[in-house]
């Protein structure tokens, strides 16, 4: 999985038409900023859009090489410390949301991670599976690699729900509590 690529894509948590009310500067000289989250990476962003125009959050904009549509610039990453309440509480959405169009690259994730070092694994990154789950994982993957999120249900007694707990393993990283990164960049 690379998720070290440029995103293409990003989904829009929040707009700040009067960028941040924190901003001390003249209500003249603050700039719209949208609050936003790559589709590939997760990286969460903060974008000049162009000039009179207006986002929505949940809105797809192209911030690729080349000419864009919505967004003027990108101003740079940001930590999720930064992110506005109304950023945080789409925060969640937006992530099921990406995962659920893209399930194939998590699934992947299951079939073909590997150790990090001698005593702990990938898997064990992951909130809810530790030294058990994550041997059945691996004898079960032996056997057939996994189609699904609901495969991987079906297969591996008491494992909480994989989808949910790739979710909350992005948020952590997101949150940086962790310094190993599996899903995010």
């Amino acid at each position: 999985m690379d998720y070290q690529q440029k995103e293409e894509y990003a989904i829009i948590l929040d707009f700040l038409p009067n960028g941040y009310p924190f901003d001390t500067r003249q209500m003249q000289r603050k700039l719209p900023i949208a609050q936003a989250l790559g589709e590939k990476s997760f990286t969460l962003l903060e974008l000049a859009p162009k000039k009179e125009l207006s986002l929505q959050p949940n809105q797809r904009v192209y911030i690729g090489e080349g000419k864009r549509d919505d967004i003027h610039h990108i101003i740079g990453r940001i930590p999720l410390s930064k992110l506005t309440e109304t950023a945080k509480g789409e925060l969640e959405f937006i992530i099921k949301d990406l995962v659920q169009k893209t399930p194939q690259q998590f699934i992947e994730f299951f079939n073909k991670c590997g150790p990090i070092n001698t005593r702990r694994h990938q898997l064990e990154l992951l909130p809810g599976i530790g030294k058990k789950h994550m041997w059945e994982i691996l004898e079960q993957r032996k056997e057939k690699p996994f189609e699904s999120f609901d495969d991987i249900k079906k297969r591996i007694k008491l494992l909480p729900d994989p989808e949910k707990t790739v979710i909350k393993r992005i948020l952590a990283e997101l949150d940086e509590k962790d310094k190993y990164k599996v899903f995010t960049r």
